[in-house]
């Protein structure tokens, strides 16, 4: 099999990174595939200075890349090869990002209304489902494939635009240790449970779960409460975690995570 070109210029796009390895990669294309009998011609093509393009060819030139050979600039054999090995790298490294980016063109919402093939939809987060609607409002849009009834499955396609999404806050509530204080603390929860509407309702440590279970009627998660808590957060969904204070440190560190929800710590008594 034929070797590979290598080349001095680095590797990948990474490579490009350090200052001023674009540009000479652009320089030696220029001179490889233009007639650059003067730098002034590569310097207005690249948008610099002649004495950059100047500084630029004397450092290419003692590399053994570039020359001034018959009235022009020209790429020695070594040139060529730096230059084709860069190429052929970025190349590769272009075509293996591209195959990781997948272009969702088609997707299945809940219609929030009757839908008909065909019809125009835009498309929402609401409690963190997908919803289709008929009317093309909002960030994302696309076209039904399939009828639905309120309620049922829709099939979306042409989809575009993005589906804004608003980080659900996560509500962490402290149960007290003192056992005469549960009762309040139980009294102030099924108050605020009532009054507000957070799609997830869980519970760290025995009291804690003991007390919201006395507090609500809701169904109340307790196993892996914080990797739901997050998850949820990131489709817009808000929660409320009844946690004990000997669990409060452990609980609130598994939040450690790369773009961390919005946590508020709030004691019940």
């Amino acid at each position: 099999m034929p070797r590979r070109p290598t080349s001095d210029l680095g590797s990948g796009l990474n490579a490009l990174r350090r200052s001023g390895s674009a540009t000479e990669m652009l320089f030696l294309y220029e001179c490889l595939t233009q007639n650059v009998p003067r730098l002034k011609i590569v310097a207005d093509r690249l948008g610099l200075t002649v004495q950059a393009a100047s500084h630029l060819y004397r450092e290419l030139a003692r590399r053994g890349w570039v020359e001034y050979r018959d009235r022009r600039y020209r790429l020695t054999v070594r040139g060529v090869a730096s230059l084709q090995g860069t190429l052929s790298t970025l190349g590769e490294e272009i075509d293996r990002r591209l195959e990781r980016l997948r272009i969702v063109r088609t997707t299945r919402a809940l219609a929030k209304k009757a839908i008909r093939p065909g019809q125009l939809v835009g498309l929402e987060l609401v409690d963190g489902l997908l919803t289709a609607t008929p009317e093309a409002r909002g960030g994302s849009r696309g076209r039904a494939g399939t009828s639905a009834r309120a309620g049922e499955v829709v099939e979306v396609e042409a989809l575009a635009g993005i589906v804004p999404i608003t980080a659900g806050s996560i509500a962490v509530w402290v149960v007290p240790r003192a056992s005469d204080l549960l009762e309040v603390a139980r009294r102030k929860a099924a108050r605020r449970l009532r009054a507000g509407t957070p799609r997830l309702i869980a519970a760290r440590g025995l009291e804690a779960l003991l007390l919201a279970g006395r507090a609500t009627r809701a169904p109340v998660l307790r196993f892996g409460v914080a990797s739901a808590c997050v998850e949820a957060s990131r489709l817009g969904v808000e929660s409320v975690v009844l946690v004990t204070e000997d669990e409060l440190p452990r609980f609130l560190g598994e939040f450690d995570v790369p773009s961390p929800p919005p946590v508020t710590v709030t004691r019940l008594a």
